[in-house]
């Protein structure tokens, strides 16, 4: 037997830089995709009219000790935030993705400044990659006590860890107090506040303090330990209300579990909205077997979405789902953002994550579970109204014109970057 061969040093290192400079490879791809992707819609989208966005409402329910109320309209979504920032008496917490240089942004901006004025404690992040079309002036806005966190796509210890130190921020978060905390899909702006159709949760009581958790873990994992936001113990257990937060500089994703999860369970019907629908193979499969067992799976996605290349690639997998017998629903009133989820009238989900491999498995990210009936059923309800706006797709999809087929085909590689 021959003796087992111990690789020297000099190629472990070498191996080591190997597996670096491949992690960094691929991080910096996914900006660099992003970034691209960007580019095209800003052409794509000049001359485009912006359309009203439908209001469906504003949605109540309670769960265990918590108000839960549905936000369908940043509109009012807005005036609720604003409300309650201030009212904030000790603390504020927010995280957002983007925040816009404009009348709604300098709104929030007002109120974070007038509350600070007040002797609130206020920790703010916000995504830099997001954000690089806004002046820097504009955030210096903000007052001096205020803490703020611009988090760079890239950051300095991108080297020692590529995965850990990059992503985006795309988390939207606001916590006042320890006791009102909104999470969803609006980020800070005016186009959203009118044109966009999206959804948010309020949660006041106990269940506010997982989404607290969850910023002061973000934080703390960019700050020395005498920077760092306190740890405070929960009012209550929640059992039927969790936050799962993606933390890639813990190489945390719990996220696409909680949808493979909730699929896994489907006994009746799967309504699904997202504005991006890139789904790797496991998710996808179990949707369409969900779908083969006879559940009533619906995905409903923006007809036309702010991201071209992301309409395409989502194009690419609906044949497969039509003949799988998943029911795709193209929203046509205006841009929907929704990331929601309800199954078999028990379990929801509100939350900041797409379906694609940009939220699950690379961004900074957090969405709510919720197991309760009643609040399901309002889910249902949004879901409903929203499919009023929807055109089904159905056999004619199946002929669509060859060369849609082929681009369809041409973009299956840039799947796994978005």
């Amino acid at each position: 037997m021959s003796a087992l061969k111990i690789p020297s040093l000099r190629h472990l290192g070498r191996l080591r830089r190997i597996v670096l400079w491949t992690a960094a490879g691929l991080a910096a791809a996914v900006p660099t995709t992003v970034a691209a992707s960007m580019a095209i819609d800003l052409i794509q989208q000049r001359g485009r009219k912006s359309r009203t966005a439908p209001r469906p409402g504003t949605f109540s329910s309670t769960v265990e000790q918590s108000e839960l109320d549905i936000y369908t309209d940043g509109a009012t979504l807005y005036d609720a935030m604003v409300d309650a920032i201030d009212t904030a008496r000790e603390s504020i917490l927010m995280e957002t993705f983007i925040w816009k240089n404009d009348e709604v942004g300098q709104r929030f901006i007002d109120a974070f400044n007038a509350a600070s004025a007040r002797g609130v404690e206020i920790h703010l992040i916000y995504d830099g990659f997001a954000n690089l079309s806004v002046p820097a002036s504009f955030y210096r806005r903000l007052s001096a006590d205020i803490h703020v966190l611009r988090m760079p796509t890239l950051r300095r210890k991108f080297w020692r860890g590529p995965l850990r130190h990059s992503g985006f921020n795309h988390s939207k978060i606001l916590v006042i107090d320890d006791d009102v905390a909104f999470v969803g899909g609006f980020n800070i702006g005016s186009l959203y506040a009118r044109h966009w159709r999206d959804t948010h949760l309020r949660s006041i009581g106990p269940g506010a303090w997982a989404l607290r958790q969850s910023v002061a873990e973000v934080w703390n994992a960019f700050h020395e330990s005498d920077e760092q936001i306190s740890w405070v113990p929960p009012a209550a257990w929640e059992s039927q209300l969790r936050v799962s937060a993606n933390l890639p500089v813990h190489l945390v994703y719990p996220i696409r579990n909680t949808y493979l999860n909730a699929f896994a369970r489907a006994r009746e019907r799967i309504w699904l909205t997202t504005p991006y629908f890139i789904p790797d193979q496991q998710l996808l499969r179990s949707l369409i077997e969900a779908a083969e067992r006879g559940v009533d799976v619906r995905v409903m996605v923006p007809q036309q979405s702010n991201h071209i290349l992301g309409d395409w690639l989502s194009r690419g997998f609906f044949e497969q789902m039509i003949n799988s017998k998943v029911t795709v629903l193209l929203y046509n009133a205006s841009m929907i953002h929704s990331k929601v989820a309800t199954v078999d009238g028990e379990w929801s989900t509100v939350g900041t994550a797409n379906i694609d491999r940009l939220s699950l498995s690379y961004n900074y990210e957090t969405n709510v579970e919720v197991i309760d009936r009643s609040f399901a059923a309002e889910m249902e309800k949004v879901f409903e109204s929203d499919s009023t706006h929807c055109v089904e797709l159905g056999a004619g999809w199946l002929n669509r014109h060859r060369l849609a087929k082929l681009a369809e085909r041409a973009l299956v590689p840039m799947r796994p970057w978005l």
